[in-house]
C-alpha cells in the first residue's frame, strides 16, 4: 500500500478493535508486512490484523476457510477469539482479526515445515469448499502478460517469451493428470509462523485446487525433500510455473512488491537460464545478494 493508504488502513484497524472493546493504542500499531494487504500487530490487545482495500470478497472466503480448517485440526493461525469471526469494514477497507503469536525463532527446521504442510494438506482433504483451481491463477498471470496496458514495461520480446512459457507449462502440468486437492496456494516461508505451538500457516486467501507439487514449488528445496511421495518431474514443472507466474505479477502496473522490476527481470533470466530450477527463496537471495 502507498503511505497515505497505510495511514488510513491502520486507523481502520484501530477503529475496529476499539469498537470491539479491545485495548489498542494508535502509537502501538506495528506494521509487520506491507504489500497489496497490510499486516499489523495491535497492542496492548495483541491482535494480528489484516487490512485490504474493500471489494475483495476473498476476505470472507479466508475467514470461513480458517474456521473449517481449524475444526479439522489443521495447523493454521486461528481467528481472534475475542471478536466475531467475520470481515469488518471501515473507511473503504476490510479488516480481519487473528490471534497474534510471538515468533519463537526465525529458523524453522525443514522437517518440521514439511510435516506441518503435510498435516495441512491432510486436513484440507477433509474440507469440502468451493475454491478456484490453480489454473485460474495461471490465467490471471496470462492476462497480465497479454495486456500491454497492465504490463507496459514488459518488452515485446519478453512478453512473447513469458506468454509462451506460461502456456507450455500450463499444458505440461495439466497433461500429467495428477490428483488434485485443496492447497494453500502460496505456503512460502513468509506465510508460515514458527510459534511455541509449532508451525502455523497464514494468508489462506490464495487457497486453490491443484496437485500438492504446486504448493511444494513455493517452499525451500530442503522442505520439499522431507515431503513424502513427491513427483519430481511435476515438481520441476511447477517450480518453473511459479517463477513464470511471479514474473508476470512483478511486471503488472502498480505492483507494490519491493524491487519489483529487478525481481521481474531476475525471474525472466532464471526461466531462460534453464535447469536446475531454483525455489523462490533462492531467487530472492540471488536478488538481494550476499
Amino acid at each position: 500500500m502507498e503511505t497515505t493508504d497505510v495511514t488510513r488502513a491502520i486507523k481502520a484497524a484501530i477503529s475496529v478493535a476499539a469498537w470491539l472493546d479491545l485495548p489498542v493504542h494508535a502509537h502501538d500499531a506495528i506494521v509487520l508486512h506491507n504489500s497489496n494487504k497490510l499486516a499489523l500487530r495491535l497492542s496492548p490487545c495483541d491482535v494480528f490484523a489484516r487490512v485490504a482495500p474493500a471489494g475483495q470478497e476473498v476476505a470472507q472466503f479466508e475467514v470461513e476457510l480458517a474456521q473449517r480448517l481449524a475444526e479439522v485440526g489443521c495447523p493454521v493461525c486461528p481467528l481472534e477469539p475475542r471478536a466475531d469471526p467475520r470481515v469488518y469494514t471501515r473507511d473503504g477497507f476490510t479488516v480481519t482479526l487473528w490471534t497474534y503469536y510471538e515468533p519463537v525463532t526465525p529458523h524453522l527446521a525443514p522437517g518440521d515445515y514439511a510435516k506441518a504442510l503435510e498435516q495441512l494438506h491432510a486436513g484440507m482433504r477433509k474440507v469440502d469448499v468451493r475454491s478456484p483451481r490453480f489454473t485460474d491463477r495461471i490465467t490471471e498471470a496470462q492476462n497480465i502478460v497479454a495486456d500491454p496496458a497492465r504490463s507496459p514495461e514488459l518488452t515485446d520480446a519478453d512478453r512473447a517469451f513469458l506468454s509462451g512459457r506460461l502456456a507450455s507449462l500450463r499444458r505440461a502440468v495439466h497433461d500429467r493428470g495428477a490428483v488434485e486437492q485443496l492447497l494453500h496456494g502460496e505456503p512460502h516461508p513468509g506465510n508460515v509462523l514458527n510459534t511455541e505451538h509449532g508451525p502455523l500457516f497464514i494468508d489462506l486467501e490464495t487457497c486453490c485446487r491443484g496437485p500438492v507439487e504446486f504448493d511444494l514449488a513455493h517452499v525451500p528445496e530442503a522442505v520439499a525433500d522431507h515431503y513424502p511421495s513427491v513427483d519430481q518431474g511435476l515438481l520441476d514443472e511447477c517450480r518453473q510455473l511459479v517463477i513464470a507466474m511471479v514474473a508476470s505479477w512483478r511486471w503488472e502496473l502498480g505492483d507494490q512488491f519491493p524491487n519489483r522490476k529487478r525481481f521481474g527481470k531476475e525471474c525472466l533470466r532464471l526461466l531462460r537460464e534453464g535447469p536446475p530450477w531454483p525455489t523462490l527463496d533462492k531467487a530472492i537471495r540471488r536478488l538481494e545478494g550476499p
